[in-house]
């Protein structure tokens, strides 16, 4: 883990700011949460926290990706969810951690001190009604899962998580998803088989037959671009009259 004097230090020009848990703060509460802030650098592959360690810090993810996973007692891991840009990892209130958190990528996080934030939270209620928004998206994200991984055969679950971090991404820069819109996908191949519940093999012959039948195009090795979003949409299995929840 490595410190760092990140480049968007001032809460204005911060890159998450319009979907962070400040986003609805006035500017004298963001003089405040910049008093407790303090940034931490991951490189990929570098756990944040393990399951069960004391939890010091909250934070939101300003660049980069990090796995939510949980060990069971045979050692067997699943990963239980993803961390993307202006998510938030820790839990006010509680003291310990409840899932392991490792770096995807190249991570940044903005950190607060966890018992100065809880008392934030107290005087400052904008925090507090943007964290029980976030809570509920992240709620709505968990139960659309429990549709992927049970139910969705493996070309709709690949469908589905190119169409999450699509539009995760364009909220991400203020823009609607739309056909022609291009992304760069921050997860290997090896990492999408292992939140989806495939192999290996089988994601990169369904990347291969989405790409074929012209679904997607890829462009160098990571980025995806979207000709038609609504093509990409039908091939998630979702009810197209209302829609994914994402």
């Amino acid at each position: 883990m490595n410190h760092s004097s990140f480049n968007s230090r001032d809460c204005g020009t911060c890159p998450i700011r319009h979907r962070a848990v400040c986003s609805r703060c006035e500017p004298d509460e963001l003089e405040h949460l910049d008093e407790i802030k303090y940034y931490r650098t991951y490189e990929a592959g570098q756990p944040v926290i393990w399951a069960g360690d004391p939890m010091e810090f909250v934070a939101s993810v300003v660049t980069g990706i990090a796995t939510l996973s949980q060990t069971m007692e045979d050692g067997r891991t699943q990963m239980v969810g993803l961390l993307l840009p202006s998510d938030f990892i820790g839990r006010p209130g509680r003291e310990i951690a409840p899932f392991d958190v490792v770096a995807v990528t190249d991570l940044t996080l903005c950190c607060f001190r966890k018992k100065p934030f809880e008392d934030l939270m107290g005087s400052t209620p904008s925090i507090g009604t943007r964290l029980l928004q976030m809570t509920l998206d992240e709620l709505d994200s968990a139960r659309e899962w429990m549709l992927v991984l049970g139910r969705k055969t493996a070309r709709e679950k690949i469908a589905s998580l190119l169409l999450i971090i699509a539009r995760r991404d364009a909220a991400l820069y203020k823009r609607l998803p739309a056909d022609g819109m291009a992304f760069d996908l921050p997860l290997t191949r090896e990492a999408m088989a292992d939140y989806l519940g495939l192999t290996l093999e089988t994601v990169s012959r369904q990347i291969s037959a989405l790409k074929k039948s012209g679904v997607i195009q890829l462009q160098g090795k990571r980025q995806v671009h979207i000709p038609d979003l609504q093509r990409l949409v039908s091939e998630t299995g979702d009810d197209l009259d209302g829609g994914p929840i994402f």
